[in-house]
């Protein structure tokens, strides 16, 4: 009888083994990458935040109306002067396909930064940290680091605030667009390519 148990157990730890080698257990959506070439042999990707349907949190200490509500903010020094945000992110098709957060800052202690960090769940992440200066109506930086399919990348990225101008009810206050021009840094075999 206990032989007959221990064989079953081990016959039905195999089973439930290979049926999870072989039937996914999760099956994710990919939306498919909207990227176009640039001149330079790059690549040229938008993404866009609808304001304000797009945020999930907003905080500083100045804010009156924290989201989500009763949300309390640090009294530390170091967030004097800094608004931390975080938002759906949207392709140029306007599908949902990742997560953001977005940190600006203005003082002693952080001097002034704009950084987003970017998480597409199935591709990965950037890091992009932006000049606060505004040139051309936003502001431009680059890429700093990334996971998985941003890992062997690097590249400019801009920020810009575009407006609602449709007038519809429904419509958005505007959205944020983030535009990211990259190249690889993995080189490229020359004899391979050509065949």
């Amino acid at each position: 009888m206990i032989k007959t148990f221990i064989a079953g157990i081990i016959l039905g730890v195999a089973g439930v083994l290979a049926a999870l080698h072989f039937v996914p257990v999760v099956d994710q959506h990919r939306e498919v990458s909207v990227i176009s070439v640039t001149p330079n042999g790059g690549n040229s990707e938008s993404f866009q935040v609808n304001i304000p349907m797009d945020r999930i949190m907003v905080g500083d200490r100045d804010s009156e109306k924290p989201l989500p509500p009763g949300l309390a903010w640090p009294e530390s020094p170091i967030f004097d002067g800094s608004r931390t945000e975080l938002f759906k992110v949207r392709n140029s098709r306007n599908a949902v396909v990742g997560v953001a957060s977005r940190l600006a800052a203005n003082n002693e202690q952080l001097g002034s930064v704009i950084e987003w960090v970017v998480h597409l769940p199935a591709r990965g992440s950037m890091y992009i940290s932006l000049n606060p200066e505004i040139a051309d109506d936003g502001h431009s930086g680059e890429m700093r680091a990334g996971t998985r399919e941003f890992d062997s990348l690097i590249g400019t990225v801009s920020e810009r605030w575009v407006s609602d101008t449709t007038g519809a009810a429904d419509a958005p206050a505007g959205r944020i667009e983030l535009v990211a021009t990259f190249v690889s840094t993995e080189p490229v075999d020359v004899e391979e390519s050509v065949e």
